[in-house]
């Protein structure tokens, strides 16, 4: 378990130092995520093998924490006050319709059955709210008519 625990604090260490370096080097952080992830993977250099679920579940959970944390710790609640409701409606919205047009198409095209085709729908569908922080606080992008408040509270 020790051993774990080292290795994700390790592969911790290396997503920070990344992240601090992309915006210099040009490389967007998330991309130079999924090239770590690739790397440590079971079929990568390190050969992680990832059949500790318990354990992956745990990082990730802690992982989504400190995403939602960042995030809410960023947000300036002055002005996602003014967009909470378009915000949420958005989402529910986006979420429902991407999840059911998703899980028809895996139904009717690639016929798969009704309730697993729904099931991919539901996992496609949600928005990545650690990508929209990302974009949006590393690029600070001036959009009109609070369009990144509600994107990020949306998110």
């Amino acid at each position: 378990m020790a051993l774990y625990i080292l290795i994700a604090a390790v592969i911790i260490i290396i997503c920070l130092t990344v992240s601090k370096f992309s915006s210099k080097i040009g490389v967007p952080v998330l991309l130079a995520f999924i090239f770590l992830g690739m790397l440590f993977g079971c079929d990568g250099i390190f050969k992680i093998q990832f059949d500790n679920f318990s354990f992956a579940e745990t990082i990730c959970s802690t992982s989504l924490i400190f995403i939602m944390f960042y995030g809410g710790f960023g947000t300036n609640w002055k002005k996602a006050k003014k967009v909470a409701a378009k915000s949420v409606l958005l989402s529910t919205l986006g979420v429902v319709l991407t999840a059911g047009i998703t899980g028809l198409f895996c139904c009717f095209v690639l016929k798969f059955d009704l309730l697993e085709s729904m099931l991919i729908g539901a996992v496609i569908s949600s928005t990545d709210a650690a990508s929209v922080f990302s974009i949006l606080r590393s690029k600070r992008l001036n959009l009109k008519h609070n369009t990144a408040s509600l994107l990020e509270v949306e998110s």
